[in-house]
């Protein structure tokens, strides 16, 4: 079985030279169908050998330690800790080598960190999410003015395969009326089309922060990715930041 993972991916943004980060893809490691073949989540029904062996490849070829959350779609966010799986959907780390990590199959990952290269972080921003504040959460735990931060958006499902329901919509203008504009008609009536990759840069905007980076790569179109929208029994890839040793 193959363990070459050679189509991650390096988010493309101007963090600090101390400052790593990787997305995972299907490619590499040793789950089987439908979890083929670098599945890292161990909450959906793959081999539990095979999730080990894929999470023991990732730490060994990035050379840092994931720290893994039990994720719920809230606000929680957590100081990255190796060895604890918490319940919290985002962590933030000052410490060379533990790298914050979120698992997706269509949800937003978020990975942020400081221009000075200090601090990092990533949040798992569904759609529940976003609106129930993990962004702006994950932001005071950082602790960092808004305006030396840096953010990337990873692959999460695009605009144009993302139907969701009028309480959606009406989730997001109660806080934000700008979010009006992520908001398009869908072919189903009484229903929309939402464009997360908007909505997270609408709710970092409300927050002063504009260096955000990334988007664009929807997961329901791009084989690459697990997509829960394409498959409900899927695997999950990860989003990692973390700083140098």
């Amino acid at each position: 079985m193959s363990a070459r993972a050679d189509d991650w991916l390096v988010p493309d943004w101007p963090a600090p030279a101390g400052v790593r980060a990787c997305v995972t893809t299907r490619s590499g490691g040793v789950s089987v169908a439908p979890f083929d073949r670098f599945n890292l989540g161990d909450h959906v029904g793959d081999e539990p050998t095979a999730v080990a062996w894929n999470r023991r490849y990732l730490q060994q070829t990035l050379g840092c330690r994931p720290v893994w959350m039990s994720q719920v779609h809230s606000s929680v966010v957590i100081e990255a800790e190796p060895g604890i799986c918490a319940v919290a959907d985002a962590s933030w780390s000052d410490r060379p080598g533990e790298a914050c990590a979120v698992l997706t199959a269509d949800c937003l990952p978020v990975l942020l960190c400081d221009r000075a290269g200090t601090r990092v972080a990533a949040a798992h921003a569904g759609w529940r999410g976003l609106a129930g504040g993990v962004l702006e959460a994950t932001l005071q735990a950082l602790a960092v003015p808004a305006d030396e931060l840096l953010v990337w958006l990873g692959p999460a499902i695009g605009p144009g395969a993302f139907e969701v329901g009028p309480e959606v919509r009406e989730a997001f203008l109660a806080q934000h009326a700008a979010c009006a504009e992520a908001f398009g008609p869908s072919r189903n009536a009484g229903r929309f089309m939402a464009d997360l990759y908007r909505l997270a840069r609408i709710r970092l905007a409300a927050r002063g922060v504009s260096a955000v980076y990334g988007g664009g790569l929807c997961t329901f179109g791009d084989p690459r990715f697990y997509s829960y929208r394409r498959a409900p029994r899927t695997g999950r890839f990860a989003s990692l930041v973390w700083l140098e040793r």
